[in-house]
Formats: structure tokens, C-alpha cells, sequence
């Protein structure tokens, strides 16, 4: 059965059925991995917005030679933005898929993933920069 309230404990199903924790062990490896998918989650949502400023600043230097323009006339800068994007925002939902199983440390693992992740790639001196351009709600 499903919780739908906070609860503690070691035995927790994370985003599908293989993956379940039912050690100590399998939960603390299980709140590391998510930690650490929560700093990459940081870590690609800096390198896409500056990948967006880098483009914007400087559009021509980005663009591959045989590949010179995507479908549409969008630049090759443009179409890895997007990609970069989407990844990240499916890296997103899936931390909050997580999040939703309910358990106390998954949540916390999260949490503290996302702001290390942050104190680690996003807290630099273009900060100014970077907060301009708030693509998702949940970073």
C-alpha cells in the first residue's frame, strides 16, 4: 500500500517496482544515488544556462560546421539547448516522483542533493545572470 503521509524507515519502492530497498544497506546506497542525481540535476541546469547565455552572446562560434542549421532554421546552439533542457526537466520530475514515495529520508536525500548540487555549480559570481533565466519552478 501507498503512504500518502511522511513516514520513516528502510523499506521504501522508488519510481518502480525493482526498485526496492529492503536493507539498511539498499536504502542508505538508494539515498546516496538520489543525492547525487540531485546535485547532477544542479550541475546540468547550470551548464545549460550557460550554454543559453554562451549562444546568445556569441551564436556563430557554436555552430558545427556540416551541421550548420537544424530544421526550421534554428541553430545547432538552439536544438542542444533544447535537448540539454529536456533532460534536465525529466531528471526534475523524476526527483519528484521520488520525493513522492513519502519517505522521510528520500525526501531529506533530495533536498540536500539539490541544495549541495546548488552551493556546488550554481552559486558563483554570474548568479545574477543565471537567476534571470528561471526556466522550471522547481529548481
Amino acid at each position: 500500500m501507498m503512504h500518502m503521509t511522511f513516514y520513516w524507515g528502510k523499506t521504501v519502492t522508488i519510481l518502480i517496482d525493482s526498485w526496492r530497498t529492503d536493507s539498511w544497506l539498499s536504502y542508505l546506497l538508494s539515498l546516496v544515488a538520489l543525492l547525487l542525481a540531485s546535485a547532477f540535476y544542479q550541475y546540468l541546469e547550470d551548464r545549460r544556462v550557460r550554454f543559453k547565455l554562451l549562444s546568445k552572446s556569441n551564436p556563430s562560434s557554436l555552430e558545427i560546421p556540416f551541421l550548420s542549421r537544424a530544421a526550421a532554421g534554428r541553430s545547432m546552439a538552439s536544438v542542444s539547448a533544447a535537448v540539454l533542457f529536456g533532460v534536465n526537466a525529466a531528471i526534475g520530475y523524476l526527483l519528484m516522483l521520488a520525493v513522492m514515495s513519502f519517505n522521510g529520508g528520500v525526501f531529506l536525500a533530495v533536498v540536500i542533493g539539490l541544495a549541495l548540487g546548488y552551493f556546488a555549480f550554481r552559486s558563483g559570481v554570474e548568479e545574477d545572470l543565471i537567476a534571470l533565466d528561471k526556466s522550471c519552478p522547481c529548481s
